[in-house]
């Protein structure tokens, strides 16, 4: 039984959110002005809040919680995992946010879905994911966009188009000093956008100048965790931080974020974008270059990708051949499409693109465990009829 506020208490809270949402930026998205492919009745949340809702019920984001950043071959309880990273990117944006008079709870929406749909060993298995689609001919892999499946394909959640535009357009990987909203975006262009990303790989804006916090935000967040991270794990040393980012930005992840939070709200108070001071973006600049060459790119961090390589091969071959023969005890079946049959998921998209969405919601240790699974033989402790009862797979 669901059970329904009372009808003039809703009206007397709903004025009360509008009359909340009149006193932010002029620049700010209001939840009126919101667009959904199915209206829905109002309810005492906002709009927006209720995307926030929806997604942290959803399937795909409990799924954060083993699905590592930078650092996958490490079992220390102190590095980055997304289910943090994803805490960060909101608490940063939301702070910008209230600092410039946005919407925060569409802030927090987009922040809490934007990294859903990466793939297991983080951009890594993005890459060697993202080969095996076009070499199936469904284009290649992008997180951001497999985010957006998630949420309004797969999981049909409904929610507004704001918030999946900002989902979309986070890409936290391309530093722009200044992202100014494209406000000229309807669902029609947004589905459009979705397809040109996949197969194209174009450049994407948000539409509102919320994503454009949460961009900003993403990049913030983990520029200067990531070399905690780093220094965690003994990669490199606080001391090979270049003097110049040490002292213009910080040299350690509180300091950068202070100053680069200060810099932003500074540069974007009363302006319809969100920007960086030429000093503080050079220094940015300096030290992202630092990570990608020190962190990132730094061999004793990719002693087993040829194995991740590999692993990724296997597994789209293998869950590729069983939906190909209808193998329904598979994996793929049992765990993912089963799950989805009532939307029709099965009948809508092709057997490629959905082991692309199967292995993309995997957890690492889901990955690792299926890959056991599949391909590695199984040891029986008694009985000839346990042996019988373990699928063996060869492979070629």
């Amino acid at each position: 039984m669901r059970r329904e506020i009372d009808d003039m208490l809703l009206d007397r809270i709903l004025v009360k959110n509008k009359n909340r949402e009149n006193l932010l930026s002029k620049f700010a998205t209001k939840s009126s002005d919101s667009i959904r492919r199915r209206e829905e009745p109002d309810d005492v949340r906002s709009k927006f809040f209720r995307d926030s809702d929806r997604i942290i019920h959803s399937k795909a984001y409990t799924r954060y919680i083993d699905k590592t950043q930078v650092f996958y071959l490490f079992e220390n309880d102190h590095i980055t995992h997304r289910v943090l990273h994803v805490q960060m990117v909101s608490k940063i944006a939301r702070q910008i946010g209230r600092a410039l008079g946005l919407n925060e709870d569409l802030i927090e929406a987009i922040a809490l879905g934007h990294d859903i749909g990466h793939a297991p060993y983080g951009h890594e298995g993005e890459t060697y994911l993202s080969e095996l689609c076009k070499k199936h001919g469904i284009g290649g892999f992008h997180h951001n966009v497999q985010s957006v499946r998630f949420l309004d394909k797969i999981e049909n959640q409904n929610l507004t188009l704001e918030v999946l535009d900002g989902i979309l357009c986070h890409d936290g990987e391309s530093y722009d000093r200044f992202i100014r909203p494209n406000r000229n975006k309807s669902l029609d262009m947004f589905d459009r956008e979705i397809e040109d990303k996949t197969y194209k790989n174009i450049e994407l804006t948000p539409m509102t100048l919320e994503g454009c916090a949460v961009r900003i935000a993403d990049m913030i967040s983990f520029v200067g965790r990531d070399i905690e991270d780093a220094i965690t794990v003994g990669l490199i040393t606080r001391d090979q931080i270049p003097v110049i980012c040490a002292e213009t930005i910080g040299n350690n992840n509180r300091e950068i974020i202070n100053t680069l939070v200060i810099d932003v709200i500074e540069n974007s108070y009363g302006e319809d974008c969100i920007s960086f001071s030429s000093e503080v973006w050079r220094a940015l600049e300096d030290l992202r270059n630092f990570n990608l060459k020190t962190i990132y790119e730094n061999p004793r961090i990719k002693t087993q990708s040829g194995k991740i390589r590999l692993m990724y091969g296997f597994m789209f071959e293998t869950f590729l051949e069983d939906m190909e023969r209808k193998n329904l005890n598979s994996n793929i079946y049992q765990h993912h499409v089963n799950y989805y049959q009532s939307s029709g998921y099965g009948e809508r998209y092709s057997e490629p693109e959905i082991v692309r969405d199967f292995i993309a919601g995997m957890t690492d240790n889901y990955f690792n465990n299926t890959f056991k699974e599949s391909f590695l033989p199984k040891k029986c402790r008694y009985t000839v009829e346990e042996c019988e009862k373990s699928v063996i797979l060869e492979v070629d």
